[in-house]
C-alpha cells in the first residue's frame, strides 16, 4: 500500500510539473465546474465529504460506496442565462459487491440556434434573412467512475473517474479530451472526511478547426488561420467536512468545502500566484427522511467600485427535496453571478433507487 501510495504522488508530481510548464486558459472546461444534482446546488456544491449516491460519479468517486440501494439513476436539467443555455445530466451506477461500486454519467451544456449572419447579405448586398443559418455550441462529458472499500485504516473509500469530453461549435471547430479525478473519503468518530484531486493528470482538449468554413472572415480580418490548438486543464484539490446529526425525527447535517487552484491567481477568498483557495459551505435539515431543507454560500468574489474601493459579495443558494419510495425529486434556487434576475436559475433532479429484489 505504501508503494502504490508513493508511486502515485510521484507520477502526480511529474504530471503536475509537466501541466504548468504548458500555456494553460484559466477556464478550460469550466463546463464540468457547474455541479451536479440539485442537492448539490441547493448546498453550494459543498458535496465531497458526503456525497454518497449516483451523483458521487462527479463529486468525489468514492461516495459511491456509501449509496443504500443497489441501483441508482438521476436526470437533471437546468437552464442559465434566461434559457440560452440548457445543462442536461444523466447517471447510472451499482453496487458490484460490498467492497466495490460503478458509475456512467453524461453531462451536456449547450446553446442551440444560434444565427449565422455572415450571409445575411446576398450578392447583390441586399439583406435576405432566409440567408440565416443556425448552429448550436455544445459541450459533452462521459465519465466513468470506479470505487473501492480498502481494508486499511478501518475502511478507506477510494475511487477514480475517467472523463472523455467532446465539444462542438457547429461546423466551425470540434475537441476532444480526456482527464482524470481521484478521490477518497473516510469517517473519523463521525465526522465525514472527503478530497476529490480533478484533472490530476490535466485535463487535455485538443481542437480541430474548420479553416475551409472561415477563411472568408479570417482573410477580412486579417487573422491567422489556426488548424489545431490544445487546451489543458490544470489540476485542482478539493477538500471537504461534514458531519451528520440527530434530534428525535429531525437531521441536521452542515458540510463545508474548500476548492483549491493552482492555475494563477483567481477572485477567491485566499488568492496567490501559486495557488487560489476558495471556500463553500452548505446546511440541510431534514425531517424523518423524507422532506429537505437546504441552503448554501458559494463564489466569495470582490467586486469593485469605480472609486477604485472594493467590496464583497457571495452567492447564496436555496433548494427543497422530497422523497417517496424509491423516488427522490430536489430542486435548486442559485445563480452564476453577482444576483440579478436574468442569471437566477432553477435546477431539478429526480433520481430513482432500486434494489435487486425490486426488479
Amino acid at each position: 500500500m505504501r508503494i502504490q501510495l508513493l508511486l502515485f504522488v510521484i507520477i502526480f508530481s511529474i504530471a503536475f510539473s509537466a501541466t504548468a510548464q504548458v500555456n494553460t486558459p484559466k477556464y478550460a472546461n469550466e463546463f464540468l465546474a457547474i455541479g451536479v444534482g440539485a442537492r448539490a446546488a441547493a448546498l453550494g456544491n459543498s458535496q465531497v465529504a458526503i456525497v454518497n449516491d449516483v451523483t458521487s460519479g462527479y463529486w468525489n468517486p468514492a461516495g459511491l460506496l456509501d449509496q443504500t440501494n443497489d441501483f441508482n439513476g438521476m436526470l437533471q436539467h437546468a437552464e442559465y442565462f434566461s434559457g440560452i443555455a440548457k445543462y442536461d445530466y444523466g447517471a447510472f451506477s451499482m453496487r458490484l459487491d460490498t467492497l466495490s461500486a460503478l458509475s456512467f454519467s453524461v453531462i451536456r451544456f449547450g446553446i442551440d440556434d444560434i444565427p449565422d449572419t455572415r450571409f445575411l447579405y446576398d450578392a447583390s448586398g441586399a439583406l435576405n434573412y432566409d440567408n440565416i443559418r443556425f448552429f448550436s455550441a455544445a459541450d459533452y462529458g462521459f465519465i466513468t467512475s470506479y470505487a473501492r472499500k480498502l481494508p486499511v485504516f478501518g475502511g478507506l473509500k477510494v475511487g477514480g473517474s475517467f472523463k472523455v469530453i467532446y465539444r462542438k461549435a457547429g461546423q466551425f471547430a470540434t475537441g476532444w479530451g480526456f482527464g482524470l479525478d481521484v478521490g477518497a473519503q473516510y469517517e473519523l468518530k463521525k465526522w465525514k472526511l472527503g478530497a476529490t484531486f480533478r484533472d490530476v493528470t490535466g485535463t487535455f482538449t485538443a481542437w480541430t478547426h474548420n479553416t475551409d468554413s472561415l477563411i472568408t472572415t479570417y482573410v477580412q480580418t486579417g487573422n491567422l488561420i489556426p488548424s489545431t490548438t490544445l487546451e489543458v486543464a490544470l489540476p485542482r484539490l478539493v477538500l471537504g467536512v461534514g458531519r451528520q446529526f440527530y434530534y428525535k425525527k429531525f437531521g441536521i447535517l452542515p458540510t463545508f468545502d474548500l476548492t483549491v487552484t493552482f492555475d494563477g491567481k483567481r477572485n477567491t477568498l485566499v488568492k496567490s500566484s501559486f495557488a487560489s483557495v476558495d471556500p463553500v459551505m452548505g446546511l440541510e435539515i431534514s425531517y424523518a427522511h423524507i422532506a429537505f431543507l437546504r441552503i448554501g454560500v458559494k463564489n466569495y468574489q470582490e467586486l469593485k467600485n469605480f472609486d477604485s474601493s472594493t467590496y464583497a459579495v457571495a452567492e447564496p443558494t436555496f433548494g427543497l427535496g422530497f422523497k417517496y419510495k424509491a423516488l427522490v425529486l430536489d430542486y435548486a434556487l442559485t445563480s452564476v453571478g453577482v444576483q440579478t434576475e436574468s442569471l437566477y436559475t432553477h435546477v431539478f433532479s429526480l433520481m430513482v433507487n432500486l434494489d435487486k429484489k425490486d426488479e
